[in-house]
């Protein structure tokens, strides 16, 4: 009986799993035998020389690596923190409205709806130096206008802005839910009590939250580090490196500067980061969620 259900479970489950490893493991074995190689065309035909672990080596080397992987701890540390704290107000706000919840969800959900070369228009038109919003704002201060995008100083601080604008709202829906998944017998029982929103807050909602927060905490930052779109639509990484993040590096590694062993280096050495946050962000959340 037992060899029969395994049987079924291996038909059932087989083709999900030849897919999943044809689509990801198989990529990333390339991924890794590339990054051993020297690749270079000639005549319509790539021509591999083998170079073990040098590409490796050459990483600490790179000062666009070194610059591009300081840029996007920067942008991950002050875009999530951002969006996590106004995703958590928004939540607690709309969790207490009465009346009125379908449009605030509608509203505050439409930025995470807009395709991303939209959002990249927009803004880069919001920005720009002779008629965009934010320096018309700035002129109505009697202050000079600023190149956003073209300024080093702004550069950085300006995509922030733009994926605090695009992906906030991705947290908010996440806390939304965890808070309206909340016991509400723990809130009368405070109420009965005389706690105050501030003490609810501290004792009850932050304690009981902290599975929602850490899981979107670890969402948001892996979607982040691979951040790519905003620089790409925005800034093509500079002015110079000011915004150039690691996932551009690659980018441009491997289609303008045709070295597609030195970009596959990178790609391997941003894949073992990002399974590296995952790991520290799994054992966090379980040191935090406890014993099961």
């Amino acid at each position: 009986m037992y060899g029969r259900d395994l049987g079924w479970r291996l038909i059932a489950v087989g083709p999900t799993v030849l897919i999943l490893v044809a689509l990801t493991a198989v990529p990333i074995v390339l991924l890794l035998v590339m990054s051993l190689h020297e690749i270079h065309w000639e005549g319509g035909r790539a021509h591999w020389t083998y170079l073990g672990f040098a590409n490796y080596a050459e990483l600490p080397r790179n000062p666009f690596y070194g610059v591009s992987l300081r840029n996007t701890f920067v942008f991950v540390f002050a875009a999530v923190t951002i969006e996590m704290l106004l995703g958590f107000c928004l939540a607690l706000l709309v969790s207490r409205l009465v009346r009125g919840r379908p449009v605030y969800l509608a509203i505050f959900l439409i930025p995470i709806l807009v395709p991303g070369i939209v959002i990249g228009a927009i803004w880069k038109l919001m920005f720009n130096f002779d008629f965009g919003l934010f320096n018309d704002f700035v002129a109505l201060l009697g202050l000079p206008r600023t190149d956003w995008l073209g300024d080093a100083r702004f550069a950085l601080a300006s995509v922030v802005l733009v994926d605090v604008w695009h992906w906030t709202s991705f947290c908010f829906l996440l806390l939304l839910a965890g808070l309206e998944s909340l016991p509400q017998d723990v809130y009368e029982a405070a109420k009965l009590d005389g706690a105050t929103f501030w003490q609810e807050l501290r004792h009850i909602t932050l304690p009981l939250m902290w599975p929602v927060i850490l899981v979107t905490l670890m969402t948001r930052g892996l979607l982040a580090f691979k951040v790519f779109d905003e620089v790409y639509l925005l800034t093509q990484g500079g002015p110079g490196t000011a915004t150039e993040v690691l996932s551009f590096t690659v980018f441009r590694v491997f289609f303008d500067d045709d070295r597609e062993g030195f970009g596959s280096a990178m790609s391997i050495s941003l894949i073992v980061m990002v399974l590296a946050l995952l790991v520290l962000a799994r054992a966090v959340t379980r040191r935090r969620s406890g014993p099961a």
